[in-house]
């Protein structure tokens, strides 16, 4: 008997554990069905589809990203003349001010808690024809919060909903303020009926006066749920991108596909919509 082995009865009587054997098994190999029963989320997916002629790769991130973030401007699709995409101040993602206030997730929060914007299964996609690449885009498949700041200039589809005159919910149209119905480089959303214009202000506001936007799914209930369509797509030709909710045809340039689960009357959308709270000092800039 080795010094080794006389001390272990003796170590074990002054530190009061037991001493147990050694176990030794074996490895089986699980079968087919054993394996089909087990259920996981891969940290990354990725999925091709399409021909050679016409592909599309995308890249999952299986996590979650709870956030408040903020960003003094953003100018995507600048050509000198204007941009596709111009917001200032843009902010995903508020700070309480109403520990009664029920927030879009169902759930309320103390005055200067963060109520974050919540985004899941983070994406990238890549678009080729003929093995060169004619778009991409990054987006959530499913995201919830709001989005905040001054849309100068707009270029995509706007998921909002507008009650008109009558009382009819109508999808809120994008224009030029000429008051051209168009999804690239708006200024203004309202109603496309006889007897709008923008310019003087009927039926029509400028983007601006959407200061913050509810991004989620309206469940009709008066829940909001995720929703399944958000994203950024940046397009050297026109494109159609895939979604739970079908083909979102996007145009050569920047196209940002922001749904809501807001519904407005004229009256609101003239008068404009607050911003949410979304900075914790007041620098005068009306983001306090």
């Amino acid at each position: 008997m080795t010094i080794r082995h006389c001390l272990r009865p003796v170590m074990a009587a002054l530190y009061g554990y037991a001493l147990v054997p050694a176990a030794l098994a074996d490895l089986d190999p699980l079968s087919d069905q054993a394996m089909g029963e087990v259920r996981g989320q891969a940290m990354v997916a990725m999925d091709v589809t399409g021909t050679e002629a016409a592909r599309r790769t995308r890249v999952t991130l299986g996590l979650d990203a709870e956030v408040q973030t903020n960003v003094d401007s953003v100018a995507l699709g600048d050509t000198g003349d204007g941009s596709d995409v111009a917001v200032e101040h843009l902010s995903l993602g508020h700070i309480s001010t109403d520990a009664s206030t029920v927030q879009l997730d169902g759930q309320t929060y103390a005055v200067n808690e963060i109520v974050p914007f919540v985004g899941k299964d983070p994406y990238f996609e890549v678009a080729e024809q003929s093995g060169e690449v004619v778009g991409f885009r990054v987006g959530f498949n499913q995201a919830r919060g709001t989005l905040s700041g001054d849309l100068n200039q707009f270029s995509g589809q706007l998921g909002l909903d507008l009650v008109d005159d009558s009382g009819t919910v109508v999808p809120a149209t994008l224009f030029d303020g000429q008051t051209n119905a168009t999804n690239h480089r708006a200024t203004h959303v309202g109603i496309d009926e006889a007897g709008t214009d923008c310019s003087a202000g009927t039926q029509c506001a400028p983007l601006t006066n959407l200061k913050t936007l509810d991004v989620g799914d309206a469940n009709g209930d008066g829940t909001v749920g995720f929703a399944t369509d958000f994203f950024i797509g940046f397009q050297e030709q026109a494109l159609d991108w895939q979604t739970p909710e079908g083909t979102v045809s996007a145009q050569p340039g920047v196209h940002l596909n922001l749904p809501t689960a807001m519904q407005l009357d004229l009256q609101t959308l003239q008068d404009g919509v607050p911003r949410a709270r979304t900075e914790y000092i007041d620098r005068g800039q009306g983001l306090f």
